[in-house]
C-alpha cells in the first residue's frame, strides 16, 4: 500500500491532479492499494485461524491448532496455549502481530476505498482549485 500512497500523493502535485487524468490515476494507484490490502487482511485471518507453528508438547514442529486441537478452537481456549513449549509465547505473538495486521489492513482498505470513490468524483466532476492566485 505504501508505493500507490506514494504515487497517489505525486498525483497531487502542481500540474498533475487538476485535471481528470490524474485523478483516473488516482483510482488506478488506489485499487492496487486495495488488492494489496485484501491480500494482508486474508494472510492475517488466515495466520490466526491457523495459529502458531511450534515445538507441540515436546513431540515435534506442528501447527498444533490449525485444524483445532481435542475440538477445541485455541483462540477461546487459551489453556492450549502452554501445549506449544518453543518458541517461548509464541501464541501469544502471533495473536498480537495478526491482529495488528488485521487491524491495518482494515483501515488500508477503507482508506484507499475512500481514495477510489474521491478519484471517481475528481475524475468525472473535474477538481476544485482555485487557478487565480
Amino acid at each position: 500500500v505504501l508505493i500507490p500512497a506514494i504515487h497517489i500523493h505525486l498525483t497531487g502535485k502542481q500540474g498533475c491532479c487538476a485535471n481528470r487524468c490524474g485523478m483516473f490515476l488516482s483510482i488506478a494507484f488506489a485499487a492496487v492499494g486495495v488488492v494489496g490490502a485484501l491480500y494482508s487482511f486474508i494472510v492475517a485471518t488466515l495466520g490466526l485461524v491457523n495459529g502458531p507453528t511450534c515445538n507441540f508438547m515436546g513431540i515435534s514442529w506442528i501447527a498444533p491448532f490449525r485444524h483445532g486441537h481435542e475440538g477445541k478452537n485455541y483462540l477461546e481456549h487459551n489453556d492450549l496455549w502452554k501445549l506449544c513449549i518453543a518458541p517461548k509465547n509464541v501464541v501469544e505473538f502471533n495473536l498480537a502481530l495478526f491482529s495488528i495486521l488485521l487491524v491495518v489492513s482494515g483501515m488500508e482498505l477503507v482508506l484507499c476505498g475512500i481514495q477510489m470513490i474521491n478519484g471517481l468524483f475528481g475524475c468525472l466532476c473535474g477538481t476544485c482549485k482555485d487557478n487565480s492566485g
